[in-house]
């Protein structure tokens, strides 16, 4: 995957952007769909493997949200947005 830094993100779109991630229950990373959605393309989908799940367990997606909602409250970025595809 290549890496896209954005600076100067005027604030406004920088909550906007993060809202809507937030509203998808998804990180910041949702923000390539909206990209794709305006430009008109799409991303070739990896493929998902869900053979171990029952070995190495899997978590509902509360459990992630509230991974997620950690992880972001310990790296805020503040008005830089690294997207990495």
């Amino acid at each position: 995957m290549k890496t896209i830094t954005l600076r100067k993100i005027p604030r406004e779109l920088a909550k906007v952007l993060r809202r809507k991630a937030e509203i998808k229950g998804v990180s910041i990373k949702a923000v390539i769909g909206l990209f794709e959605k305006s430009l008109g393309t799409k991303a070739k989908k990896k493929a998902s493997y869900h053979d171990l799940d029952k070995l190495a367990g899997s978590w509902t997606r509360e459990e992630a949200a509230a991974f997620e909602e950690t992880l972001a409250k310990q790296r805020p970025i503040g008005q830089l947005i690294v997207l990495t595809f």
